[in-house]
């Protein structure tokens, strides 16, 4: 087993935010990221980022729900007719509420948030979880998007613990949400910056079964599995039926 890679926060000008984050997460300070290698979280433009030093791309990771990018998806993604709405069943149902238990930077929780779905976001590693809540309440500010994250709760936790922890007993999910994370094909440099960062901090998850069993016990309606367009399917266990999109298929597990 690999060593774990170190993170430290960049603390300048005695930022008490950055020295809280760094105390809450028990990480050690530098003052700027020419003093080591490793994963740095820094502030930039008030945005909490994260970098890992050693990547060729060398550029920060963050999450925006304000992007220009979360704005034209939310706006002209298709509504409850694109794939990911379908899967989760919202061309037949509205108002779901949908556990995201492989949270990582919330890009589909939160389009299923702005279509009208409550979303608990799971996610498992607590440096991921600070770049989400720091997003969140940078959203609670903003009049356009405020009422979409009002709808997002954000969960650190390891998933298949929380979806079978007495915490959730009688709040069942109508539907869990499950992309896992695989080693990114697409060309876009943006999303290669992305995935490269996170799979160099958390590796790739490897109880997916386990996974998928805890899943299909939690969920009330269905479960549904985002893949690579021509990737096997996470377990044994038939698919109920899949819906497609030009590079992405959803495998949805209905649950009798």
């Amino acid at each position: 087993m690999s060593e774990r890679p170190q993170i430290y926060v960049v603390v300048t000008d005695n930022n008490e935010y950055m020295s809280l984050l760094a105390q809450t997460l028990d990480l050690p300070v530098v003052k700027d990221m020419t003093e080591t290698h490793g994963f740095f979280l820094f502030l930039q433009d008030n945005i909490l980022c994260l970098k890992d030093a050693k990547s060729i791309l060398n550029s920060a990771i963050y999450v925006d729900f304000a992007s220009p990018a979360s704005t034209y998806r939310r706006q002209q993604g298709g509504g409850k007719n694109q794939p990911l709405a379908k899967a989760v069943g919202l061309n037949k149902k509205s108002g779901l509420h949908v556990l995201d238990a492989t949270a990582g930077l919330a890009k589909d929780a939160f389009v299923l948030a702005a279509l009208g779905c409550e979303l608990t976001l799971v996610e498992r590693s607590p440096i991921v979880g600070v770049l989400l809540c720091d997003a969140l309440n940078r959203a609670e500010q903003d009049a356009d998007i405020q009422s979409v994250v009002s709808r997002m709760d954000l969960v650190v936790s390891d998933s298949i613990e929380y979806m079978r922890s007495e915490s959730l007993a009688g709040h069942s999910p109508d539907v869990v949400y499950l992309d896992p994370m695989y080693p990114e094909r697409k060309k876009s440099a943006k999303v290669k910056k992305e995935m490269q960062t996170l799979q160099n901090l958390l590796g790739h998850q490897d109880d997916l079964e386990q996974l998928l069993d805890a899943a299909l016990d939690c969920a009330k309606n269905r479960v549904v599995v985002k893949r690579p367009k021509g990737a096997p399917a996470l377990s044994a266990k038939p698919v109920t039926h899949t819906v497609e999109s030009k590079k992405t298929r959803y495998d949805v597990y209905m649950c009798f």
